[in-house]
């Protein structure tokens, strides 16, 4: 079974920008967005895409990924 990044992964098209979406989609909870957007860096780590836009802030003492782009690149 996949995870939610990697759906958005497989679906996105090639030199894209896709932005990672937030309202009406699983990813509207701040922590399952975060973990998603991290799963998405692996890849970027991994040379399969390239994260175009990231924002993080401060929530409850912890520091969250708000808000990712990405363009696949493989």
């Amino acid at each position: 079974m996949g995870t939610i990044a990697m759906t958005f992964f497989l679906e996105s098209e090639f030199g894209t920008e896709v932005e990672l979406p937030r309202s009406g989609s699983a990813l509207e909870q701040p922590l399952v967005y975060d973990q998603a957007a991290r799963e998405l860096q692996g890849l970027a780590a991994r040379g399969r895409l390239q994260i175009l836009q990231l924002h993080e802030s401060s929530q409850n003492g912890q520091t969250l990924i708000d808000r990712l782009s990405f363009l696949r690149l493989s």
